[in-house]
């Protein structure tokens, strides 16, 4: 029977995954610069207030942080939508209007 190898410690979790991570966070920080310094409609986007609640979750110290964040992204609807309001994905879901019905 194949065991599972023991998990590894914090400071080899450090090592290995640290400056991918690092960039990603970059990315982020810059997304929401340019954000921020664009101009016009679009401020209430809720794909942007998803993302802040995503970071907000990101920082709370509780556990399964994956799961909960891919859980503020995902439609739970059970039911479908007579029609899309877009063609693609919009990557988050809109609480407000259950997806933009």
């Amino acid at each position: 029977m194949l065991s599972s190898p023991p998990p590894l410690s914090k400071r080899a979790v450090v090592d290995r995954y640290f400056l991918e991570h690092r960039a990603k966070v970059l990315d982020i920080a810059a997304f929401l610069d340019r954000f921020d310094r664009a101009q016009g409609e679009g401020a209430d986007d809720f794909r942007v207030a998803a993302l802040r609640d995503c970071c907000a979750v990101l920082l709370d110290g509780k556990p399964d942080r994956a799961r909960r964040v891919l859980e503020l992204l995902s439609d739970h609807s059970t039911e479908p939508i007579a029609k899309a309001p877009m063609k693609g994905a919009t990557g988050a879901i809109d609480i407000k209007t259950k997806g933009g019905n």
